[in-house]
This record gives C-alpha cells, structure tokens and sequence, in this order.
C-alpha cells in the first residue's frame, strides 16, 4: 500500500542531549514538501563528526536531534517539482548538497560549496517552510546536515540525493556518502598525483584508506602512510600503501623523516585526521615548490 502524502510513523535514534545516549523512538515523518525526497533508509553508518556533534564540542547546541548522514537506501516518495528521482530509486543522501544552478555548481573546482545546499551544521530544519519534518507528539525533532539517517525514514532536499545503480549492494555501499568520497575525492580531484608520483597519507582512518586508493588508481609509485596503530598497515596494504611510518619509532618530527627516507619530500600529502599538528606534517613533508606569487615589497 502506497505511503505518499502520508505521515510515516518509524523507530528513529533521537539524540535528547548532548553527550547522552541515543534513544529510540517512535516518530513521525511528514510527507516530502516542494524539491523534497523521502527515503528509507535500510543501511546507515556511524561517522566520527556524528559523534563530535552528539558531544556538543565546537557548536550552539540544538536538541532534540536525528543524527546520521552515512547511508543508503530507496526512495519511498518525491515531493513537487521534484523530476530527477522517482519512488524505487536506489540512492545515497548526501551532506554537501548541488542545487546545479548557483556559481559554484557551476563550476568544476567549487561545486562542493553551493549557495543552497552547502554543509550547515547548524540548520536543524527544511529550506522549503523553515520546519521539521520530524515530530514525537507534536515536538519537532530537528535534522542534521540535511540528512538525518538514523532514522527508518528521512526527508531530504533533492539536491542531496545521489541515485546510484540498482545492482550495487546497499550494505556496502553507504559509506560512499561520506568517508569513501571524502578521501578519494581528495586525492583524485584536488591533489591530482600523476603517475610515478609519491604521495603521503596521514591517518589510515576510512577516510586515509580511501585516499590511498586515489592515490594507487592516480598511479602513484610510492604511497607513504603515517598513523600512530602499526595495526592498521596490512590492511592498508590492499589500498595502495607501500611503506609505513609511526611518528612514535622517532626522536624527530615525522616530516622530516619523511623527506629523509623520499631524498627530499613527497610529491603530494593527503591528511586525513583533522590533528593540527598532521596538517603542519602533512605540509612540510612536500618537497619545494616554485612560488608563483611576487614576494611582498619591504
């Protein structure tokens, strides 16, 4: 029986607030509104940034709340004006989000940075009508990122929705709204190795394994990891790693082992972990680069 233009009732994981942990509910969920998609949701997973903000660390606190933006699953209903997407597509919510008509979708080097659909951690409701499409007993329940997938079913803006093939299985394939992306993007689209490059990942993390990946299918010669678990390495070995560097086996700082052991330093860094002091590694393990800039006048 067909469940469009109806309120869905479905358990949900409802973060009440910070740092407490997550129950589960029943709740309600409105039917899809103008350029909206409702989905359900049959796979999702859980992604560090799902944590820093249950934690409450760094941002206004906004409560009650349905974490999530890791997932997978089919499209139950499609609101108005919406044409891309029908009932039964396989899709993927995603958090960064192309409205496909502002200067930066427009644009092959910004189209992660769109006006519309950008990523705001902060906006808790739908851009359509400035509300929730989530409730318990008429309080609403607020949205995160956009996407909110730990919940059975989630309204989304189309601009957030990537259709993918039918036959790719929905288990394993919803980390690709997030970590896979993230990491492999970083490495294909922006760092851009050529072939016989080498290339140093800091963090083997799913997003540092992901970006080995881009690292290995770019052509990189040498793909350099450093991490702090020497655990980590075999299973990084399927991705492309090639060597491996703990910052504890040494007695200096690791961008300078890294240029020792590379005659000079790397041809591209990819960092992974969001550590301050991995991304001054990451930077000075590069070897020198010409300045296309005049230096300032005195």
């Amino acid at each position: 029986m067909s469940t469009a233009g109806q309120v869905i009732r479905c358990k949900a994981a409802v973060a009440w607030e910070a740092g407490k942990p997550l129950s589960i509910e029943e709740v309600e969920v409105a039917p899809p509104q103008k350029q909206e998609v409702r989905i359900k949701i049959l796979f999702t997973s859980l992604c560090h940034t799902d944590v820093y903000y249950w934690e409450c660390k760094g941002y206004t606190p906004l409560f009650p709340r349905i974490l999530g933006h890791e997932a997978s699953g089919i499209v139950e209903s499609v609101g108005e004006g919406v044409t891309d997407l029908q009932p039964g597509d396989h899709v993927l919510p995603i958090f960064t989000g192309e409205c496909k008509k502002c200067r930066h979708c427009l644009s092959e080097e910004t189209n992660n940075m769109c006006d519309l659909l950008r990523i705001n951690c902060d906006r808790g409701v739908m851009l359509a009508d400035g509300k929730t499409r989530f409730s318990i007993n008429g309080k609403p329940i607020y949205h995160f990122v956009g996407t909110s997938t730990f919940s059975q079913y989630t309204v989304v803006h189309e601009g957030q929705v990537a259709k993918i093939n039918p036959t790719a299985p929905l288990d394993k394939v919803c980390p690709i709204s997030c970590g896979i992306c993230t990491g492999f993007g970083a490495t294909v689209n922006v760092a851009k190795p050529r072939k016989g490059q080498t290339v140093a990942i800091f963090g083997l993390g799913a997003v540092g394994l992901a970006a080995a990946e881009g690292a290995r299918v770019c052509g990189a010669s040498r793909i350099i990891a450093v991490d702090l678990n020497p655990r980590r390495f075999e299973e990084a070995k399927k991705f492309g790693i090639t060597e491996f560097v703990n910052p504890k086996d040494y007695n200096k700082p690791v961008q300078e082992v890294i240029v020792e052991m590379t005659g000079g330093g790397v041809d591209r860094s990819v960092e992974c972990t969001g550590s301050v002091q991995a991304m001054i590694s990451a930077f000075e393990c590069v070897h020198d680069v010409i300045r296309l800039s005049k230096p300032p006048l005195c």
